[in-house]
């Protein structure tokens, strides 16, 4: 017997909306019968969502744009306000936001305070993108980041740290294996300089406990920057 997958797609758009419906729509999943409801602005979404919570049939899945008419009355004034309101009223829905920004702090405040399975830069995904990414986060239980989502923070854990190019070359060069006496011949520094850096790195990313060039690679890729 199949089992009901209740999915929420809230863009502006009529035409998009259509296109996420009839994407997921071609595929088959395993044990699964996918029921849409569409909504094109914050106050159709709020209710819908109202409404999925109080009759006991809660959204599974809820894809959220970002830009969209507001509902004042209710205090919705985009996605982000519905991200919220969903963490509240169905927590185990699963939340994927849709959006045309990846500025770094949008990002971060999306993570810490609604903590999606997934964000997908709409210029970053087409139709098989947007379908993979709905297969690693039901499917395989993963979490999806599209390719600007996941540039934009890597680079702010670097403005973090103050770091900059020629650090990030070094980094990339002992990611690979290139022992440190032979980096000047890819990254434009003297030998003394690149071992000054490392230091530098060194003491910030492993919190001054030292480390051999292994563990600053593991810190960095811990962080996802490599």
């Amino acid at each position: 017997m199949l089992q009901d997958l209740n999915i929420l797609i809230v863009d502006d758009h009529p035409m998009t909306v259509n296109g996420y419906v009839n994407v997921l729509s071609e595929e088959k999943f395993e044990n699964h019968n996918l029921i849409f409801t569409k909504a094109l602005n914050c106050e159709e979404a709020y209710n819908l969502i109202s409404d999925s919570a109080s009759q006991g049939n809660p959204f599974d899945i809820a894809y959220l744009d970002l830009s969209l008419p507001p509902y004042p009355e209710k205090n919705i004034f985009s996605g982000f306000d519905l991200g919220v309101l969903i963490k509240k009223l169905i927590p185990d829905c699963i939340i994927i936001i849709l959006t045309m920004h990846s500025e770094a702090t949008l990002v971060d405040r999306l993570i810490k305070e609604i903590n999606p399975k997934g964000i997908l830069c709409k210029s970053d995904i087409d139709i098989d993108e947007f379908l993979n990414a709905f297969k690693i986060i039901f499917e395989n239980n993963d979490t999806y980041l599209s390719n600007k989502i996941v540039k934009s923070l890597k680079d702010k854990v670097f403005d973090n740290y103050n770091l900059d190019n020629y650090d990030k070359q070094i980094l990339m060069r002992l990611s690979e294996g290139i022992l440190t006496k032979n980096i000047p011949n890819y990254v434009p520094l003297s030998l003394s300089a690149i071992e000054k850096r490392k230091a530098r790195m060194k003491n910030m990313l492993l919190q001054g406990k030292g480390g051999d060039d292994y563990e600053l690679i593991e810190a960095i890729k811990k962080m996802g920057v490599l």
